[in-house]
Protein backbone atom coordinates (compact mmCIF):
# COMPACT_ATOMS: atom_id res chain seq x y z
CA UNK A 1 0.00 0.00 0.00
CA UNK A 2 2.89 2.33 0.73
CA UNK A 3 4.46 1.70 -2.24
CA UNK A 4 0.97 2.83 -4.52
CA UNK A 5 0.57 5.87 -2.42
CA UNK A 6 4.48 6.94 -3.36
CA UNK A 7 3.85 6.34 -7.10
CA UNK A 8 0.40 8.06 -6.51
CA UNK A 9 2.05 11.39 -5.23
CA UNK A 10 5.05 11.07 -7.56
CA UNK A 11 2.52 11.18 -10.04
CA UNK A 12 0.50 14.03 -9.13
CA UNK A 13 4.17 15.84 -8.20
CA UNK A 14 5.00 15.05 -12.24
CA UNK A 15 2.06 16.58 -13.53
CA UNK A 16 2.62 19.21 -11.48
CA UNK A 17 5.64 19.80 -13.17
CA UNK A 18 4.52 19.42 -16.59
CA UNK A 19 1.83 21.72 -16.39
CA UNK A 20 3.73 24.58 -14.90
CA UNK A 21 6.51 23.71 -17.25
CA UNK A 22 4.12 23.74 -20.54
CA UNK A 23 2.35 26.98 -19.53
CA UNK A 24 5.36 28.86 -18.89
CA UNK A 25 6.05 27.63 -22.42
CA UNK A 26 2.76 28.83 -23.68
CA UNK A 27 4.07 32.59 -22.08
CA UNK A 28 2.37 32.66 -19.20
CA UNK A 29 3.84 33.59 -15.26
CA UNK A 30 3.23 30.66 -13.35
CA UNK A 31 5.08 29.40 -10.84
CA UNK A 32 4.65 25.88 -7.85
CA UNK A 33 3.20 26.25 -4.64
CA UNK A 34 4.42 24.61 -1.54
CA UNK A 35 2.39 25.08 1.61
CA UNK A 36 0.94 21.71 2.71
CA UNK A 37 -1.35 21.29 5.57
CA UNK A 38 -4.80 22.99 6.59
CA UNK A 39 -3.57 26.19 4.62
CA UNK A 40 -2.36 24.95 1.73
CA UNK A 41 -2.74 27.47 -1.26
CA UNK A 42 -3.43 25.18 -4.29
CA UNK A 43 -0.45 23.69 -6.58
CA UNK A 44 0.60 26.51 -8.77
CA UNK A 45 -0.21 30.20 -9.52
CA UNK A 46 -0.34 32.23 -12.49
CA UNK A 47 0.70 35.80 -12.31
CA UNK A 48 -1.50 37.50 -14.64
CA UNK A 49 -0.46 41.23 -16.30
CA UNK A 50 -3.72 43.00 -14.70
CA UNK A 51 -2.30 42.67 -11.07
CA UNK A 52 -4.49 39.61 -10.25
CA UNK A 53 -4.07 35.77 -9.71
CA UNK A 54 -5.16 32.42 -10.75
CA UNK A 55 -4.77 29.53 -8.10
CA UNK A 56 -4.43 26.07 -9.80
CA UNK A 57 -5.34 22.86 -7.98
CA UNK A 58 -3.83 20.32 -10.24
CA UNK A 59 -5.19 16.71 -9.82
CA UNK A 60 -3.99 13.64 -11.31
CA UNK A 61 -6.54 11.56 -9.87
CA UNK A 62 -9.99 9.70 -9.82
CA UNK A 63 -12.52 12.32 -11.12
CA UNK A 64 -14.13 13.78 -8.37
CA UNK A 65 -15.65 17.31 -9.36
CA UNK A 66 -17.44 18.29 -6.17
CA UNK A 67 -14.39 17.74 -3.58
CA UNK A 68 -11.86 19.31 -5.99
CA UNK A 69 -13.55 22.23 -6.86
CA UNK A 70 -14.08 23.17 -2.87
CA UNK A 71 -10.70 22.01 -2.16
CA UNK A 72 -9.54 24.95 -5.06
CA UNK A 73 -12.14 27.56 -3.59
CA UNK A 74 -10.53 26.75 0.02
CA UNK A 75 -6.74 26.89 -1.22
CA UNK A 76 -8.07 30.22 -3.36
CA UNK A 77 -9.19 32.03 0.12
CA UNK A 78 -5.67 31.07 1.73
CA UNK A 79 -3.56 32.19 -1.41
CA UNK A 80 -5.34 35.62 -0.57
CA UNK A 81 -5.34 35.75 3.23
CA UNK A 82 -1.78 34.98 3.57
CA UNK A 83 -1.15 37.70 1.30
CA UNK A 84 -3.33 40.55 2.27
CA UNK A 85 -4.78 40.76 -1.30
CA UNK A 86 -8.23 41.31 -2.24
CA UNK A 87 -10.02 38.07 -2.45
CA UNK A 88 -11.48 39.41 -5.60
CA UNK A 89 -7.95 39.53 -6.82
CA UNK A 90 -7.77 35.66 -6.61
CA UNK A 91 -9.75 33.33 -8.96
CA UNK A 92 -8.86 29.52 -8.61
CA UNK A 93 -9.32 26.63 -11.00
CA UNK A 94 -8.65 22.77 -11.42
CA UNK A 95 -7.00 21.07 -13.59
CA UNK A 96 -7.36 17.48 -14.31
CA UNK A 97 -5.41 15.25 -16.48
CA UNK A 98 -7.12 13.72 -18.63
CA UNK A 99 -5.61 9.78 -19.26
CA UNK A 100 -4.05 9.69 -22.46
CA UNK A 101 -4.11 13.25 -23.79
CA UNK A 102 -1.79 15.98 -23.90
CA UNK A 103 -1.52 18.45 -21.37
CA UNK A 104 -3.47 20.77 -23.40
CA UNK A 105 -6.92 18.72 -23.29
CA UNK A 106 -6.94 18.21 -19.77
CA UNK A 107 -9.89 18.85 -18.16
CA UNK A 108 -10.61 22.87 -15.99
CA UNK A 109 -13.09 23.18 -13.60
CA UNK A 110 -14.68 26.26 -11.87
CA UNK A 111 -18.07 27.17 -10.87
CA UNK A 112 -20.90 28.59 -12.52
CA UNK A 113 -20.65 31.11 -9.85
CA UNK A 114 -16.84 31.65 -10.03
CA UNK A 115 -16.80 31.65 -13.89
CA UNK A 116 -19.27 34.22 -14.73
CA UNK A 117 -18.32 36.53 -11.21
CA UNK A 118 -21.72 36.45 -10.00
CA UNK A 119 -22.57 37.23 -6.71
CA UNK A 120 -22.29 34.39 -3.97
CA UNK A 121 -25.46 32.21 -3.43
CA UNK A 122 -25.96 32.82 0.01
Amino acid sequence: MAARNRRNKRRGADWETELRDELRSAGMDVERLRLTGKDDEGDLVIRRGDGTFLVIEAKNAKFEPGTFVSEAERERANFAQHRGLDPASVDSVVIVRRRGASWRRAYVLSTVERYFELEADR
